[in-house]
């Protein structure tokens, strides 16, 4: 692992236990770059690296910010809060930070699959216009449907050897592996020439829900059935696991997305010089969570 460049301010990450947060903090520390790691309970920090200075600190009570945010040179922010403190937090990244990189959504991608009533990406929206008014060097990464939904959504039913039951075998997606948006996200947090960036992720190739089935199927070497329940069947399937809003949420986009090919971008080979990872790559390297608990 690179040493830290003393002559470079920190950057803090927040959100960094998450999928994408604790990738950035790889990522950082692999360039060189202080990082600054904020949790909200402290026993999370055994989950970071050494290499990361960690602070806890929580969206909701924005003044429990402030040592994270001291000398601080950028921020990655993914808002894991409701939305009533994200103005005082946002005012709170442009007293002390130079730039800030926003975790967002792809709402203002005209394709159907983005464009369903969607309250995550409605918050997402407003803290894009609180941070735009603070005249803050930022960028706005959004990335699209991740590949590792697949560990949640279907990995229980193939370890089980049972059929994956879902709705919408036709909506297609671009899968985007998470190491691509963690990537990009660093990238832009420590190089300079993305201020002003809207960067929409996504991996490289189409495929119906049904289809990343299948590839998961074949780098297993077992084939997976698919049995298309209806949006009624799947709303009681995901009783008790999946809030009911975000199962409409999804609902809407898949239903909406039937049809047309998914919306696929260059965005990630543009930033990075490297073309995205398929979702076939990203299932090989998590085959392992397909036959094992994890």
């Amino acid at each position: 692992m690179s040493q830290n460049r003393t002559d470079t301010p920190p950057v803090l990450v927040t959100g960094a236990t998450g999928r994408v947060g604790r990738a950035v903090v790889d990522r950082l520390l692999d360039a060189g770059v202080p990082v600054r790691a904020l949790v909200r309970r402290p026993e999370a920090a055994a989950t970071l690296p050494a290499g990361a200075e960690v602070f806890t600190g929580d969206l909701t009570v924005p003044d429990s910010l402030d040592p994270a945010l001291n000398g601080a040179g950028a921020v990655l922010l993914v808002w894991t809060a409701p939305p009533r403190t994200a103005a005082d937090v946002v005012a709170r990244l442009a007293a002390h930070a130079r730039r800030v990189v926003l975790l967002s959504s792809p709402h203002r991608t005209p394709h159907p699959l983005f464009q369903q009533p969607n309250p995550v990406a409605a918050l997402h929206a407003g803290i894009e216009r609180l941070i735009a008014a603070t005249g803050l060097e930022s960028t706005v990464v959004r990335p699209g449907m991740f590949a590792s939904n697949a560990l949640a959504w279907w990995a229980p039913a193939i370890r089980a050897g049972d059929a994956v039951r879902w709705p919408y075998a036709d909506a297609p997606t671009a899968p985007v592996d998470d190491r691509d948006v963690a990537a990009v996200v660093a990238r832009t947090l420590h190089q300079d020439g993305h201020a002003g960036g809207d960067y929409v992720l996504t991996g490289p190739e189409s495929l119906t829900q049904a289809a990343q089935t299948d590839v998961i199927g074949d780098v297993l070497g077992r084939p997976i059935a698919y049995e298309e329940v209806t949006p009624e069947e799947f709303r009681r399937l995901s009783q008790g696991t999946a809030p009911s809003q975000a199962v409409d949420m999804l609902l809407a986009a898949w239903s909406a997305a039937v049809g047309q090919p998914a919306h696929v971008t260059t965005a990630v080979q543009d930033i990075l010089g490297t073309p995205p990872r398929t979702f076939r790559q990203w299932a090989a390297d998590h085959a392992d969570a397909f036959t094992h608990h994890p």
